[in-house]
């Protein structure tokens, strides 16, 4: 792999260091987008759309697109999967990858 030269006063790291983030943190977060990511990729193959979940899931369009976007609680993220089909078991699959 060839590591390409930065310009001058950058520096290269990870997300979880330019945020800060402890171990634990980065992990949700983590975790927060691997199910947002599942959230938009079901709710398209099943030809739905941002607001028809959130009628689905007693929410607005907004907070969906937040939702797939990471920009939600993991409670909001598991039960939007819910509403989708998603089984316990593929959610646990998901949280734990």
């Amino acid at each position: 792999m060839v590591k390409k030269k930065l310009p001058k006063g950058w520096t290269e790291g990870s997300v979880q260091d330019l945020l800060g983030l402890a171990d634990d943190e980065a992990e949700i977060v983590e975790m927060r987008v691997r199910l947002a990511q599942k959230v938009r990729e079901k709710r398209r193959a099943r030809g739905l759309t941002q607001r028809e979940l959130a009628e689905r899931i007693r929410s607005t369009q907004p907070r969906v697109a937040r939702m797939e976007q990471a920009g939600a609680s993991l409670e909001m993220l598991i039960q939007a999967l819910f509403a989708l089909g998603a089984s316990r078991k593929e959610i646990g699959r998901l949280l734990a990858a």
